[in-house]
């Protein structure tokens, strides 16, 4: 039986997506939660209390001044990675949250882009037999879950409404009935290069 501090509580972690950026401590209310997180790294997700929480991201190991400080709400029985993104040169941070579909397949995988390269214009995401998955995803862009049969895919990154081809991703793994975000990270023309990140989202396994 689920007690009232369950069904105010939530689920939370945080991913370092920011190309180019050092790696970082994240402060929540000013306390020292994650120490030295590094590029491409998700923390394990963390059960807290809903409301509304104050988080900085430093240097690691410098404090002198806040990379990002933002108040984020937190609401209860949510899952949510906190992605630390670069835009314009400055760090920010976006709830990414994680809501399961209202009607599912079972025995199929479910996955969704988020697209977090900065200086690529829109893209589509297609498998390798030519299925468009998603078409003009634009920067900041977090699409609906889809559903596709369990398998290895090759999946291909394309400027929008073309062939050409940005990114290739070889043998991506999809298990019944799992949640996936497909992150896409990293810089065009430059370093990092862009990849895809593929976590397993908590929706999969947390009990909410």
């Amino acid at each position: 039986m689920m007690n009232s501090e369950d069904n105010m509580s939530a689920y939370v972690r945080v991913a370092h997506i920011a190309a180019r950026a050092p790696d970082v401590d994240i402060y929540v209310n000013d306390k020292l939660t994650i120490p030295n997180l590094e590029y491409r790294d998700f923390t394990t997700y963390i059960k807290l209390p809903s409301g509304t929480y104050n988080i900085k991201v430093y240097r690691a190991n410098n404090t002198d001044f806040p990379l990002a400080d933002v108040d984020i709400f937190i609401a209860p029985k949510s899952v949510t990675t906190i992605v630390a993104y670069m835009q314009r040169r400055m760090l920010s941070l976006y709830p990414v949250d994680e809501t399961p579909l209202t009607s599912t397949t079972d025995g199929k995988a479910k996955i969704r882009i988020a697209q977090f390269i900065e200086n690529i214009p829109p893209v589509d995401v297609v498998l390798s037999n030519g299925t468009v998955l998603y078409k003009n995803v634009n920067f900041k862009d977090i699409r609906n879950y889809i559903e596709l049969p369990i398998g290895r895919y090759t999946m291909l990154l394309k400027l929008a409404n073309t062939d050409i081809d940005m990114l290739y991703v070889p043998n991506i793994n999809l298990k019944s009935d799992k949640y996936y975000t497909l992150y896409l990270i990293g810089l065009v023309t430059n370093f990092p290069a862009p990849q895809m990140l593929i976590p397993l989202d908590g929706i999969s396994y947390l009990n909410i």
